[in-house]
């Protein structure tokens, strides 16, 4: 492809990583099976380079669009449920631009979640080639939306008489998945790249040949995008639900399934998925899991929102997998420690192990003798020596110090008022020894 005879949104402005830690923000009203709608906005409100770009009110102040604008209502909705102090909010704009972002969609009416998606960030492109829709095509493949979601495929064919080459390359959005001979992602995405043979009826007409010939025909991701959208087909022709699970990864490496083989993996991290629970495409019901800003889960269900663990994520039955492509390999270590956390995702003051029971246990696990009751050390030292034993797999933080510091004045307090004796302490042979 030619390059852009300009940039209309320069790409070391897309922040990948979150520019503000909070936890999720309101839950969305259902106003007569919007659920779809709900579900997909959720998906993309934390889906961090667009919400990033959405919350700098960038597109807003330099917006010379007249009438109807997607970019805007967006912003405008993405700020809403960031900011406000409700539980839930009614995505009032975006249903009433229902009618423009898909002429077929109609308010009341049970539509498709994919469907949706994929009009939404059309119905976005769009808005961003406002007043520039003479640009060659690689220019208008330069806008942010684009430079987000979008990504090339590159579709060979080669014939099998003469070994000709033919190539094209054509943009994408997102990638569907057939999952009707696949149990898992990763195999639905060889069979994706697997090459498939084009004979009798699907023969190839051949210009070196002059004739149609037996070809063999593959897809692969030539240029991957920054956020990867994953579609499951679940529903057939006749809009029958496939309702089998699909195993999916939480981080992906996309490097096997490219044209050219990248110099490193390319991983991406899974951030978002939509479910629908139902036996049809005309019935049922749409819901979300979505990674918030503050490295939690939570499910969104309308106007319910919730905290959940990862565990509970991966056992969904998926219909869209959204994942972002991660910083680099440090990152990503560092996000698979946290996950492999015991603590992490949960509440600390819940999932705490009862101290007087584990800080002995892990002082002799350090070689260390254990602690006496009698002459406990002041609140400080107990908190930094706690710190310093499950610093490997706690990310301490200000949050975590300061019930620290609260648990361990209750704790030596509780300590000191009921004095152990020195035997209790003691491993069995020393006990026996005694003895």
């Amino acid at each position: 492809m030619a390059p852009p005879q300009r940039i209309l949104f320069s790409p070391e402005k897309i922040c990948m990583d979150w520019q503000q830690r909070q936890k999720a923000g309101a839950g969305l009203y259902n106003v007569g099976n919007t659920c779809f709608l709900n579900s997909v906005l959720q998906c993309l409100t934390y889906t961090p380079p667009l919400a990033n770009y959405l919350l700098s009110h960038e597109h807003s102040s330099s917006c010379r669009q007249q009438g109807f604008c997607l970019m805007c209502i967006m912003e405008a909705h993405v700020n809403n449920a960031w900011n406000t102090s409700a539980s839930a909010i009614q995505p009032r704009d975006v249903i009433s631009a229902l009618p423009r972002i898909g002429g077929h969609f109609m308010l009341g009416m049970q539509e498709d979640a994919h469907d949706f998606l994929r009009c939404t960030v059309t119905a976005m492109q769009r808005a961003c080639l406002a007043g520039s829709s003479a640009w060659d095509t690689s220019s208008q493949y330069s806008t942010i939306v684009h430079q987000i979601f979008g990504g090339f495929l590159r579709s060979r064919v080669t014939c099998c008489s003469c070994k000709a080459v033919s190539n094209s390359c054509e943009a994408f959005l997102d990638v569907p998945l057939d999952i009707e001979a696949a149990s898992s992602v990763t195999a639905a995405l060889e069979n994706f790249v697997k090459p498939e043979r084009l004979a009798g009826e699907n023969s190839f007409q051949c210009n070196r040949c002059d004739e149609m010939v037996t070809a063999l025909k593959r897809f692969t991701i030539d240029r991957a995008p920054r956020v990867l959208t994953l579609c499951l087909k679940r529903f057939d022709f006749y809009g029958k639900k496939i309702g089998k699970f699909v195993q999916y990864p939480q981080y992906l490496d996309l490097w096997p399934y490219m044209s050219q083989g990248a110099a490193e993996p390319l991983r991406y991290a899974l951030y978002a998925v939509l479910v629908h629970s139902g036996g049809s495409c005309q019935a049922g019901h749409y819901f979300c899991y979505t990674k918030a800003s503050d490295g939690l889960w939570y499910q969104m269900n309308d106007t319910l929102v919730d905290r959940c663990d990862i565990n509970t994520v991966l056992v969904q039955q998926a219909y869209l997998l959204f994942y972002v492509r991660a910083a680099g390999e440090k990152s990503l270590l560092r996000q698979r420690e946290r996950s492999r956390s015991p603590w992490h995702g949960y509440d600390l003051r819940s999932q705490f192990v009862e101290y007087k029971e584990y800080y002995p246990l892990a002082r002799r696990k350090r070689r260390m003798s254990p602690p006496s009751y009698d002459h406990a050390p002041n609140d400080n030292n107990l908190t930094k020596e706690l710190i310093r034993i499950v610093q490997d797999t706690v990310i301490v933080t200000k949050q975590y110090k300061k019930f620290l510091q609260i648990m361990m004045a209750k704790l030596r307090k509780e300590a000191c008022g009921r004095t152990p004796p020195r035997s209790a302490l003691l491993p069995p042979a020393r006990k026996e020894e005694q003895l």
